[in-house]
């Protein structure tokens, strides 16, 4: 069953986040990850948005999922990320 991750970012430094952004794809890949959409702006169409990126990713299934979010690749990548945005991540199965 396809896993994917959501996450919800709030960009406070941009030249260090883009760091990141260059590290996380490959780790992604390593996994058997994809980006379906990794992008800003959102446009809301009913509620409350309030973060300044979405990304989603999918993966194979939810244990890949996992593995890559503990993984020494992503982790060295998060650290990267420390101190440049805030994010909350989502792990969904469909």
């Amino acid at each position: 069953m396809a896993a994917y991750v959501i996450v919800e970012v709030d960009i406070s430094d941009p030249e260090k986040y883009n760091a990141y952004k260059e590290l996380t794809p490959a780790t992604v890949l390593a996994f058997g990850g994809r980006f379906v959409l990794r992008g800003q702006p959102v446009t809301v169409l009913e509620g409350e948005w309030n973060h300044e990126r979405l990304v989603m990713l999918k993966f194979p299934t939810k244990e890949k999922a996992e593995a890559w979010f503990n993984s020494e690749g992503y982790q060295h990548a998060k650290s990267v990320r420390e101190g440049a945005a805030k994010a909350n991540f989502l792990l969904i199965e469909s």
